[in-house]
């Protein structure tokens, strides 16, 4: 047990049973990750070279239940890149609707107008004076 400079055990040296924490070097995650993925994948490997040697028809089954075990792993890591692509996809969307707005509030208007137009000439035609004897 560490002891401080007084003489009284150090308890920041200890794990609270008294006994000195034993010091773990940090892990590298992302060394482990990828051992543990080569070695799927060398597993993997090996089952569908065996599996083509003695029955083709059984790799379709390997590949999903590859796709099925690494799909927990690889989801978040697609989801982030893809999350750009999906941004923009929206804003362009956006955008895209905005200008439709635009563009039917325009036509709406030029109906409107022409309609207007129309309604005005003909009730011009209805005002006009009749021509005598016709």
């Amino acid at each position: 047990m560490a002891k401080r400079a007084d003489g009284h055990p150090d308890p920041a040296a200890t794990n609270g049973q008294g006994a000195a924490a034993p010091a773990d070097p940090p892990a590298d995650e992302a060394t482990e990750s990828n051992d543990e993925l080569l070695a799927t994948a060398a597993t993997v490997g090996v089952v569908a070279v065996g599996a083509l040697v003695f029955e083709a028809a059984l790799l379709p089954g390997i590949v999903l239940g590859v796709c099925a075990m690494l799909a927990p792993k690889a989801l978040p890591k697609i989801g982030g890149a893809l999350n750009p692509l999906f941004k923009s996809t929206v804003r362009g969307a956006y955008v895209l609707s905005e200008k439709t707005k635009e563009m039917v509030a325009e036509m709406q208007e030029q109906v409107h107008d022409i309609v207007a137009e129309v309604k005005s000439e003909a009730d011009a035609k209805a005002d006009a004076p009749k021509p005598p004897g016709g």
